[in-house]
């Protein structure tokens, strides 16, 4: 039968009697997604809704440059999220976790292009206290890359029982997600998807909404993980223990380590979806696990993709995406396979670049007439192999459709990465030779900002002063994949592959842009990004390379920085965790971000 064939079997034995079900407020706290309930979108919308109306006016027609001319619609989208410890068993496995809104996966945001997006942030991390910070992945933040998020850097950490409202404008179109930026918060739990409607040249009846893949879920807390993981003789790999679709899969609770009496169910349940039988369905798929490569599929299904994270692209048909964390990509699927009462497998696995104790994640899609209390029958596709290496998909099938030909640089840094082991025997990334450590109370925006540019050598600045066009060449000393995500910015990618780079471009008229791409194993990857003013991250996605010191901060066109008027939340939340700090200990076991 196979591995994943056990799986299945085990998931539909789990669900030969409905007694012992776990209740979703217990698998997943307050969320539906992944529930029949959840609804289709737009939903949220209360104001300026869609499909009427378009609000993004002419700029519907793909011949306008989308990071220059985006809407201004004048609606404001307001949210309130607390953030506060929880218990709950995703898969049957009852463990603490973090919550938004006492929900797992968060709460969706969901905006049209250009409108305002408001987030009042409270923490309320007790038992024990922790800071934390929200990272809109993805969002350009023109003008204000003070809310990117990413504590350190742009911002001081929102303190124990204060607050912190975060402002911008939903400035790229799409589907992306938010999570915590604060140490390894985000796999604890701290993550939720943003669907931001826009144009689209691809006619679809049905929108299904997201579909969040967490390759990487972990029966341990995300602190205790990173200690053993940076604790001398430590290792870098993390084993997880499941993999979950929409923040939900069973597991084998007989499989629990003797002596460990947690809570366990196995028939924790897995998510649940509806087609429209001859319908077409637009799937909004997000990596946002901690470490692995996932590879979707839908039994008996092509899927058609047509935009990866936020660059739209001309379709092309796969039975197999693959992603890295951090990445998405929008695909639409169409019921037209069997019957209406038909019902199918949902799979997504964790790729073999990646060890998991349980790589495996399925979820169920029912077509109209289907019995939804019975699971599917159907067998995966042939061959769910690992594509390029755990490279992603090929360049030459991704060709955004407002093409953008890249200009020649006006710099060029090559930067490589490995692993090392320091003085403590602990072992650590190094990142254009340096193993990055934030200072939290010393954000590096808001130093730039006071026209201090010269920083200690392990925050891992680099200035590209005045240069309106950038090119990285990143360099993998390493066996293994690595998701890089540049904030503020979605790069040009060049090219990508085994070896070193021998500078030729992809497609130079119309290369992909995105802003994750991952770097095969003892490979390179170019990419080039358009100067937007700010300090930003550049790191691998991998919750714990960027716990380990897999990250760098490039500040870009300082003389503009400089010219910023922060506001004073800025300086306020600073205030309040030097407060804070003054009284309490940070444990700052990591990078921080």
């Amino acid at each position: 039968m196979g591995v994943l064939g056990d799986v299945v079997a085990r998931v539909a034995s789990g669900f030969s009697s409905a007694a012992g079900t776990l209740a979703q407020r217990k698998t997943n706290g307050a969320s539906v997604l992944g529930t029949l309930a959840f609804p289709f979108l737009p939903f949220f919308l209360t104001n300026n809704p869609l499909p009427s109306g378009y609000p993004w006016g002419t700029l519907r027609d793909f011949d306008n440059n989308p990071y220059v001319n985006y809407p201004n619609t004048g609606v404001i989208r307001t949210y309130d999220f607390t953030v506060s410890r929880g218990i709950i068993a995703p898969d049957g496995y009852e463990r603490p976790v973090l919550l938004v809104n006492d929900a797992f996966p968060g709460p969706l945001i969901e905006a049209n292009w250009g409108d305002k997006i408001i987030v009042n942030v409270h923490n309320n991390i007790t038992g024990p206290e922790e800071g934390t910070a929200i990272h809109w992945h993805g969002l350009l933040q023109i003008g204000t890359p003070w809310e990117d998020g990413s504590p350190g850097v742009s911002q001081c950490p929102i303190a124990p029982g204060k607050s912190l409202t975060y402002e911008f404008i939903a400035d790229l179109f799409g589907t992306t997600w938010y999570h915590s930026h604060y140490s390894g918060q985000y796999a604890g739990g701290v993550v939720g998807p943003i669907v931001i409607h826009g144009p689209t040249q691809q006619k679809y009846d049905v929108d299904v909404g997201p579909i969040m893949l967490s390759a990487d879920w972990h029966h341990r807390p995300y602190f205790d993980i990173i200690a053993d993981m940076l604790a001398p003789n430590g290792s870098p790999q993390v084993l997880s223990d499941n993999n979950l679709i929409n923040g939900k899969m069973t597991f084998d609770c007989s499989t629990v380590a003797s002596g460990d009496d947690t809570p366990c169910n196995s028939n924790a349940g897995i998510s649940k979806f509806k087609f429209q039988t001859g319908k077409t369905h637009r799937l909004r798929l997000i990596n946002s696990g901690a470490d692995g490569v996932q590879l979707f599929s839908i039994d008996q299904h092509t899927l058609t993709v047509i935009a990866v994270d936020f660059t739209p692209i001309q379709p092309y048909d796969t039975t197999v995406v693959s992603l890295g964390v951090g990445q998405r990509a929008d695909v639409l699927v169409t019921a037209n396979v069997g019957k209406p009462g038909s019902a199918f497998w949902m799979r997504s696995t964790i790729a073999s670049c990646t060890v998991a104790r349980q790589p495996h994640a399925v979820a169920a899609v029912y077509y109209d007439d289907a019995d939804t209390t019975k699971l599917p029958t159907t067998t995966a596709v042939p061959d769910v192999s690992d594509p390029n290496d755990c490279a992603g998909d090929s360049l030459e099938l991704t060709k955004p459709l407002f093409p953008m030909a890249v200009p020649e640089p006006t710099f060029t840094h090559t930067m490589e990465f490995e692993l090392f082991k320091n003085a403590s025997n602990i072992t650590l990334w190094k990142f254009n030779g340096v193993s990055m450590r934030a200072d939290y109370n010393h954000p590096m925006l808001i130093q730039a900002n006071e026209g201090n540019f010269t920083f200690p050598e392990e925050r891992n600045v680099l200035n590209f002063y005045a240069n309106s066009s950038v090119r990285i060449v990143v360099v993998n000393k390493t066996p293994g994949p690595h998701p890089m995500h540049l904030h503020g910015h979605n790069p040009y990618i060049l090219h990508e592959g085994s070896g070193p780079w021998d500078g030729s471009i992809v497609r130079p008229s119309n290369p992909l842009r995105r802003d994750v791409q991952l770097v095969r194993g003892n490979g390179h990857l170019a990419l080039q990004f358009d100067a937007n003013p700010g300090v930003w991250g550049f790191h691998c996605h991998i919750v714990w390379h960027a716990s380990g010191g897999f990250f760098a901060s490039f500040v870009v066109q300082p003389e503009q920085v400089v010219k910023m008027r922060l506001p004073q939340t800025v300086q306020d939340t600073c205030d309040a965790w030097d407060a804070w700090t003054a009284r309490h200990v940070a444990e700052q076991i990591d990078s921080g971000t």
